[in-house]
């Protein structure tokens, strides 16, 4: 996971000017969704790979908790688009503010009001804006309700809105050391609030056991796999995870419009696998006729899915994770690639109950609606995490 240190953030409110034109449907209907809410260093508004032709009907904005919308500039280069904005959205968002960016994918907040630029990513790093890409990439139709701060405060801003889903978080204690972070609002977001959370593990081989992100027995911690041609120390990272994903991705760059980069981390493998499951919820409930969200314990009794004769709690969803799970063939790894192969024996010190990507996807839904059932998994794998689990719960309480 990459540690991230607060620094001066650029944000930004939009103003729409004589560009991107956005259809608003007049009965305000919307298809099924899913809203999953990164929690990083910001997100760059302005790249084509957050932007859409769908606006958000009033009554989700409004269920939302937005307070303004900018309507952003999407002419010029970066710079320039932010110049225009500058005045009449990002000098004036608060940390009190939800902000809808229509035109794109974006609905953002900084509740914890140390950043010179509130949402927008800051030139200088670019990680929350790689992270939200990841998310995207996984499911493009993903509402995202971005949350910017690394603290209590950020994480409670999505674990207390009800419509939100996942929560993925992508920072922790260098190390993976046994120190105090945000598992108390994470806590609050899974056991209290019925949600799912996808924590980093480090990129270090620390386990993942004590990580204040990753290792709460609420979180789904998630360590990374190299596929395709990643030569990067995947199965090095966070080893006794819940899963590992895909470690090497190609990501949008925080300071221009179009351009995208190669990185590589738990910090992408985490929301990569958030978004999966998104999809998979949007599946659902489009099947089942679920046409909101979140699992508010008042409004829709604590289930995932409410749908039609049908109902699916976070519990549900994360069983059928672990269920999906697989290991790779130590015959398939190449030894010229500077990567870690998967040990035959007991596999999920490594990589936990296994790989999730999108092949996991269909097999998920087809178990969670009853038409193809995923097997149980071999006995020592279960006793393997089940001792994990037993581990976590007796360090986190």
């Amino acid at each position: 996971m990459l540690i991230i240190f607060l620094a001066a953030f650029s944000g930004c409110l939009w103003e729409k000017k004589d560009t991107y034109e956005v259809e608003i449907d007049a009965d305000e209907s919307f298809r099924h969704f899913s809203v999953v809410a990164p929690i990083d260093t910001g997100i760059n508004v302005y790249h084509d790979h957050f932007r859409t032709n769908e606006t958000l009907p009033q009554w989700l904005l409004e269920e939302l908790g937005v307070t303004m919308t900018c309507d952003l500039t999407f002419e010029g280069s970066w710079q320039e688009r932010y110049d225009a904005d500058k005045e009449s959205c990002w000098d004036i968002i608060t940390s009190s503010d939800i902000v809808y960016f229509p035109g794109t994918r974006i609905i953002g907040t900084t509740p914890d009001d140390s950043t010179d630029i509130p949402i927008l990513d800051d030139p200088s790093d670019g990680h929350g804006t790689a992270v939200t890409g990841a998310v995207i990439n996984a499911n493009p139709d993903a509402v995202i309700f971005f949350v910017e701060g690394f603290s209590d405060a950020a994480v409670l801003a999505a674990a207390n809105q009800p419509l939100v889903d996942i929560l993925s978080t992508s920072f922790g204690p260098i190390g993976s050391i046994p120190v105090p972070g945000i598992e108390d609002a994470t806590k609050v977001a899974v056991v209290q609030n019925k949600k799912l959370h996808a924590g980093a593990a480090d990129n270090s081989p620390s386990p993942a056991v004590q990580d204040s992100t990753a290792g709460p027995p609420w979180s789904i911690g998630i360590s990374g796999y190299a596929e395709e041609d990643d030569d990067q120390k995947e199965t090095m990272s966070g080893s006794y995870p819940d899963v590992a994903a895909d470690w090497t991705q190609v990501l949008p760059n925080h300071d221009d419009i179009d351009g995208y980069h190669q990185t590589s981390g738990t910090s992408f493998a985490t929301p990569r696998t958030a978004g999966l499951l998104s999809k998979i919820i949007q599946n659902l409930r489009f099947e089942f006729n679920d046409n909101s969200s979140g699992a508010d314990p008042f409004t829709r009794s604590g289930m995932m899915i409410n749908g039609t004769n049908y109902s699916l709690s976070n519990d549900d969803l994360r069983d059928a994770l672990n269920r999906s799970g697989w290991y790779p063939s130590a015959n398939t790894w190449d030894p010229t690639s500077g990567t870690m192969p998967i040990s035959p024996l007991a596999p999920c010190t490594q990589v936990g109950w296994g790989v999730v990507n999108e092949s996991n996807v269909e097999p998920m839904i087809k178990h969670l609606n009853g038409t193809v059932l995923l097997p149980d998994r071999p006995f020592d794998v279960v006793q393997c995490m089940e001792m994990n689990q037993a581990m976590r719960e007796t360090y986190w309480g």
